[in-house]
C-alpha cells in the first residue's frame, strides 16, 4: 500500500486543482498577460506542488519508512537513505 493511500483523493484533488491553475497560466501567456501577473501564478502553482509534495512525503514516512525501521535491517536503511534524496531533491527544487 501506498503511504499516501488515506489521503489518495485529497492528493489526486489538489493535484486536478493545480492542473487547472498550470492551464490557467497558459492560457493568461497565450492572451499575453503581464509578465508580473503570470509569474505571480506560477508562483502559486509551486507553491501548490510543494504542499502536494510535503503530503506525500508526510504519507511515505509515517507509513513506508515506519513500516521498513520497525522491521530493521538494510531494508530500513535503503528506506531511509531514499526518504533522505527525496527531501534533498525537494529541497533543490
Amino acid at each position: 500500500m501506498a503511504g499516501y493511500e488515506p489521503h489518495k483523493e485529497d492528493v489526486i484533488r489538489r493535484l486536478r486543482r493545480i492542473e487547472g491553475q498550470v492551464r490557467g497560466v497558459q492560457r493568461m501567456v497565450a492572451e499575453d498577460v503581464y509578465c508580473i501577473d503570470v509569474l505571480t501564478q506560477v508562483s502559486a502553482v509551486s507553491a501548490a506542488l510543494q504542499s502536494c509534495a510535503v503530503t506525500l512525503l508526510d504519507g511515505h514516512l509515517g507509513s513506508c519508512v515506519t513500516e521498513a525501521i520497525a522491521e530493521g535491517g538494510d531494508a530500513a536503511k535503503a528506506k531511509v537513505d531514499e526518504a533522505t534524496k527525496a527531501i534533498a531533491r525537494l529541497i533543490r527544487a
